[in-house]
């Protein structure tokens, strides 16, 4: 698998999983072929597109179990 489709896939589960179209990840930005021998280290580096921190504009932590529908800032995909 490229890793454009690899990041694509990634994207395409974080959207159907309902996380806000602002929240960021590392690895959205890494354009390398997956090796299957390195396990996913997962590393929970996330950040908001509007702030351009770890925090939310409501002012709580921006990751993948928070960011979702129901938060006030939250934007669908």
């Amino acid at each position: 698998m490229e890793a454009n489709a690899a990041n694509a896939a990634v994207v395409a589960w974080r959207k159907n999983g309902g996380c806000c179209s602002r929240l960021r990840w590392k690895g959205m930005f890494i354009d390398a072929e997956p090796d299957p021998s390195i396990p996913n280290t997962r590393d929970g580096m996330y950040w908001c597109s509007h702030t351009m921190t770890c925090l939310g504009p409501d002012s709580r932590v921006a990751d993948e179990e928070s960011c979702c529908d129901g938060r006030r800032c939250y934007e669908p995909w």
